[in-house]
């Protein structure tokens, strides 16, 4: 997976929100034999050509290990279509489906549309602690309810261009926030207006510079733990923005940065400003050496952890994790069968491997981590899939509806909108507490 399906997690979580509380509790029974002969459907939301290929592939290796059990895939879906889906029920509902959102699956948990996981976990012996890092495990389960589990894991660190920092005289990565500031200044280059080269994007509009992925910097903690909202109180908040509004204040200042986004390209194509070198260094998942490659970018390309608050130098190393995941459907009369796909594609580690390789994603296991058939791209994002400060955003009952609030107030106060930055909070609080209140 990369984030391109992050462009649409707003849409995709509010819409599964408004109906995703009318989804059933009454979850068939595992009763199905799995030994017997069988067909199951698998919806997932890969379209690119090389992808439905490795998912092709891992479906035919399953099939070879159970000849039995017969795998019909549907990809290019949605989190709207298998609301549809699970809402519906029925002979052509899916039995195993797989998502890029994360930020769903409070929504899929709570509202019982995916089955709770447990009783197959333990049936097959599985410990999670042995088999998946610590935030994989919290990002697919909500309030103790287990109903996805990991497909593929996302670690975003920072790109930088080795050839713009050797003219510049740089010789090595920051490490820390007011170096990363320093170089970002030192590889900004002002042209009237405008920019012949930017160190850094800060904008909350520059592609994976999000609120959540800077605030995971500073590991913080958004929920009391009766459920409120804890940006406010919560230091690493404010620092986060205030770190980020010195830096777009540093480089040039909102509007002109702003102006000189609208230069940029798409993000996932050959004109992402990383690859033109209009921009020195950005914050990307680990998709974006294979993506630079296939559009024949000629830079000299760097990687390693983004930098880290000065007051947490010792936690270099981490980063934001994200991924995919994938739940059998709460409504699927073949559930023995499906758990047998879904212990397969997330536990067996050359499945995971090869996968992982394929679709230049992180391997979402202990074991595949360490496996020495990884490809040589994936390597620079393995210390931070498994730096025990490497965090997530946590699951929610309305989605990732309390992370668009939060990015609609980044947006407002990095724009000079809004300058109290200590009662912004508090009001963003009292709306993510409002919102939470009319979704359960």
């Amino acid at each position: 997976m990369h984030s391109l399906t992050r462009a649409v997690i707003g849409t995709a979580a509010v819409a599964l929100l408004a109906t995703a509380c009318t989804g059933t509790s009454n979850a068939p029974q595992a009763t199905d034999d799995a030994t017997k002969d069988v067909t199951i459907t698998f919806w997932h939301g890969w379209s690119a050509p090389s992808e439905t290929a490795a998912i092709a592939a891992g479906v035919k290796a399953f099939e070879t290990k159970h000849p039995n059990i017969h795998v019909k895939v549907v990809g290019n879906i949605n989190d709207d279509k298998i609301k549809q889906a699970l809402r519906a029920g029925g002979a052509n509902a899916p039995d195993v489906v797989s998502s890029f959102t994360t930020d769903n699956v409070g929504t899929f948990c709570a509202s019982n549309v995916f089955s709770d996981l447990k009783p197959f976990l333990d049936k097959s012996g599985i410990e999670l602690d042995k088999t998946f890092p610590k935030p994989l495990q919290d990002y697919t389960q909500f309030q103790g309810k287990r109903c996805t589990l990991p497909l593929l894991n996302d670690a975003y660190g920072l790109y930088y261009n080795k050839d713009a920092f050797k003219a510049a005289g740089i010789t090595a990565p920051p490490k820390t926030l007011s170096e990363f500031d320093a170089v970002a200044k030192k590889l900004t280059k002002p042209k009237g207006d405008t920019y012949g080269q930017l160190g850094f994007m800060p904008n909350f509009h520059g592609y994976e510079s999000t609120t959540s992925h800077f605030a995971a910097l500073w590991n913080p903690t958004y929920f009391t733990p009766d459920g409120k909202s804890n940006l406010a109180k919560d230091p690493a908040f404010g620092s986060m923005l205030t770190w980020q509004k010195g830096l777009v204040d540093q480089l040039g200042g909102f509007a002109k940065l702003e102006k000189y986004r609208a230069t940029f390209g798409d993000e996932f194509g050959a004109k992402n400003p990383f690859h033109t070198g209009q921009v020195a260094m950005t914050m990307d998942g680990e998709w974006r050496l294979g993506m630079a490659r296939d559009a024949g970018v000629k830079l000299d390309i760097g990687v390693a952890p983004f930098p880290v608050p000065d007051e947490q130098a010792d936690s270099y190393g981490k980063g934001y994790l994200s991924g995919t995941v994938i739940g059998i459907a709460s409504t699927s009369q073949k559930q023995n069968a499906a758990w047998e796909l879904v212990k397969f594609m997330t536990t067996d580690t050359d499945a995971v491997v090869s996968f992982a390789n394929a679709i230049h994603n992180v391997p979402s296991t202990l074991e595949a981590l360490k496996s020495p058939k990884l490809s040589a791209d994936l390597k620079p994002f393995l210390g931070i899939a498994q730096h025990p400060k490497s965090s997530t955003t946590p699951a929610s009952p309305n989605g990732g509806a309390y992370q668009l609030t939060l990015q609609d107030f980044g947006y407002a106060y990095e724009a000079g909108k809004v300058t109290d930055l200590t009662a912004g909070l508090a009001k963003t609080d009292a709306q993510i507490d409002k919102d939470l209140a009319q979704a359960k």
